[in-house]
């Protein structure tokens, strides 16, 4: 049996893409393994599913990820997004 794949753990694996922790290859792998392997929470199995199988097609060109996408699977995972900047090096 694989690891149970909560709300938390799919906005953990979008909160590291969107920070750049991790490459859009690995998320898509991460989702894919997920959806295959993955016990989905059943409480919210259908939502899970849907975002992973989502998440799973986004390196293919004609369905990418966008900031909105991932706007949107935060605010249905029941999480508030907020932007911030930090100084970079110059």
């Amino acid at each position: 049996m694989g690891q149970v794949i909560t709300r938390e753990t799919v906005a953990k694996q979008l909160d590291a893409y969107l920070n750049r922790r991790i490459s859009l290859t690995r998320l898509v792998d991460w989702a894919e393994d997920a959806l295959c392997d993955g016990e989905l929470d059943a409480q919210y199995f259908e939502l899970l599913r849907d975002i992973l199988a989502r998440v799973g097609l986004a390196d293919v060109r004609e369905f990418g990820l966008s900031w909105d996408d991932c706007y949107g699977f935060f605010s249905q995972l029941g999480y508030r997004v907020n932007v911030s900047m930090l100084p970079g090096a110059a």
